[in-house]
């Protein structure tokens, strides 16, 4: 088996071998000339800027600069000629947008109702009582009031409840009575009428006379009458020395 041929480096040609020709001379006429074209051309690009350049560098003008962007174009310095007013540029506005306001804190819950208790007491007129008793020593359908009625007192406690300060409820917790009332008595007259011989202002027949004396006393008569009698009248005749509503005792 033999060894794969090494083909080595490539070595220069030797003295008996004819030298290749380079690539512009296997071009064709064609690109020869596009190649000549595109290196004038390119020449004569080098030397314009350059010549403007130094132009620009010898007459102190800065060389403007071309950019691909308006807003590059906008914030160029525009320089005015001398003797003519300056105008300051416009800055482009931004479109940073703005910080955004903190959001309205929620409002707070509704307070609660105040809701207090109290005690409240009230009193009320507690209306006495009638009480009708018969009386024979007054004549029939007569009435007098022998006690006069007087109205007692009861006093109330209530339980109250405010809210918000207006009332709401009112609850009767207690209820006594504090001055008991008292009840009026009044008599009537149950006594049938006398003869017409009996004076009516007095209980027991007392004749009608001119004037009457208790009999076995000092008076003069014409007319006596025996005691004690009971004076339900006026005493026309001064029966009852004492004035206690008893004659002739």
């Amino acid at each position: 088996m033999q060894p794969p041929q090494n083909p080595g480096p490539p070595y220069p040609p030797t003295f008996d071998q004819t030298p290749r020709p380079n690539w512009f001379r296997r071009a064709t006429p064609a690109r020869r000339v596009a190649v000549i074209l595109g290196s004038v051309t390119l020449s004569i690009l080098l030397l314009c800027c350059t010549g403007t350049a130094i132009v620009g560098a010898l007459t102190g003008e800065p060389e403007p600069t071309k950019t691909g962007t308006t807003a590059e174009a906008a914030q160029q310095p525009i320089l005015a000629a001398p003797g003519e007013p300056t105008e300051s540029p416009v800055a482009a506005p931004s479109t940073v947008p703005s910080s955004v306001a903190p959001a309205t804190a929620p409002t707070s819950a509704a307070p609660a109702p105040v809701v207090q208790v109290t005690t409240v007491t009230e009193q009320a007129t507690v209306r006495y009582s009638e009480r009708t008793v018969k009386d024979s020593s007054l004549a029939e359908g007569k009435r007098v009031v022998r006690t006069k009625g007087v109205n007692g007192v009861r006093t109330l406690t209530y339980e109250v409840t405010t809210t918000d300060g207006v009332r709401t409820a009112k609850k009767l917790v207690k209820s006594v009575v504090t001055k008991q009332p008292v009840a009026q008595v009044a008599a009537v007259g149950t006594k049938k009428p006398q003869s017409s011989t009996c004076d009516p202002n007095y209980s027991g027949c007392v004749p009608i006379a001119s004037d009457v004396d208790c009999a076995g006393g000092s008076g003069n008569g014409p007319a006596y009458v025996d005691g004690p009698i009971r004076v339900i009248g006026d005493d026309i005749y001064k029966l009852d020395r004492d004035g206690d509503g008893i004659a002739c005792d």
